[in-house]
């Protein structure tokens, strides 16, 4: 067996501790979802009123507005994913005393579970970002941005190619970890 030196067990003591330096990014990502709270509140009360007027709310504004607090749900579900995972993955496990409320993901997801589910939240928003941008074509007043369009869907369209390609390459990663059976 290897005789480890006592600088070998200082240095693997540092490197083990040093993940620690993650924990400020998680904290920032919690500043980053109160950040994404306030932008939900500031648009629900920009958008309230004009909703709820029975007899001036276009059905097509109502539906705009809806998707904009999905767009910033989602971001914020995204921030929490990444926050609760990453966490887990690479600094400590959250102790939550077998509460009821934690995820039932929590702890469970991996690098490439997280992967997965960041691209697939990013697929959701910029799918809606793109739906949002359609509705807006049956407006007279607002002008056709044909070169906007094209790239908001050719970077949809990467994304959703990023994603199979992360689902291809997981598949045949799982299946070279396997082991093959005569």
């Amino acid at each position: 067996m290897h005789q480890r030196n006592n600088f070998e067990k200082t240095l693997e003591w540092l490197l083990f501790k040093s993940r620690w330096l993650l924990a400020p990014f998680y904290l920032g990502l919690v500043v980053s979802l109160l950040l994404l709270l306030a932008a939900f509140v500031g648009e629900l009360g920009h958008i309230g009123p004009q909703i709820l007027d029975p007899l001036h709310a276009d059905p097509e504004q109502v539906i705009l507005a809806v998707l904009s607090l999905i767009d910033l749900s989602l971001a914020g579900n995204l921030v929490v994913i990444v926050i609760f995972s990453g966490y887990e993955n690479f600094v400590s496990k959250i102790n939550t005393e077998n509460s009821e409320d934690r995820p039932s993901w929590m702890g469970t997801l991996d690098f490439s579970g997280l992967k997965m589910k960041l691209i697939g939240s990013i697929v959701a928003i910029s799918a809606i970002s793109l739906l949002r941008a359609f509705m807006t074509l049956t407006e007279p007043e607002v002008p056709l941005d044909e070169a906007r369009l094209k790239w908001m869907l050719m970077l949809h369209l990467t994304f959703v190619g990023s994603g199979l390609l992360f689902a291809c390459m997981d598949w045949i990663g799982n299946r070279a970890e396997k082991p093959k059976e005569h």
